[in-house]
């Protein structure tokens, strides 16, 4: 779990030593883990008047390719630079490949943050 508040390091890089510990105010909210399947989604409040759309599982994804913007249908994740474990569990992130309708795709968007999944073909 991420938490919000002061680095623990100097604009030097030196370290800073915490004078107090976290406070539960200062915790993030847990992680949207996005999975491949029937579209769901949370509305979650933001700062000043602004929301937050989360998408907790969708099928769709906006792909790119050769400069032609296509909806495709997401099969299944193939590979996930942030996770390894979540790619047998389907998670969506920034950065995953995906096997959609259209062939491979990289994910550019934030799902858990935007609420869609922009991605990017990329060569087999």
């Amino acid at each position: 779990m991420k938490d919000q508040g002061r680095s623990t390091r100097k604009r030097t890089g030196g370290r800073l030593r915490p004078s107090h510990d976290k406070k539960r105010h200062q915790l993030g909210r847990e992680a949207a883990e996005t999975t491949v399947g029937e579209p769901r989604f949370q509305y979650i409040d933001a700062r000043g008047t602004e929301e937050k759309v989360r998408a907790l599982s969708t099928n769709v994804a906006q792909v790119s390719v050769d400069g032609e913007t296509v909806s495709a249908e997401i099969e299944n994740v193939v590979e996930n630079p942030s996770n390894v474990n979540y790619v047998r569990r389907n998670i969506l992130t920034k950065g995953a490949i995906i096997e959609t309708s259209e062939g491979r795709a990289r994910v550019t968007s934030r799902p858990g943050q935007t609420g869609l999944v922009n991605a990017v073909a990329v060569d087999e």
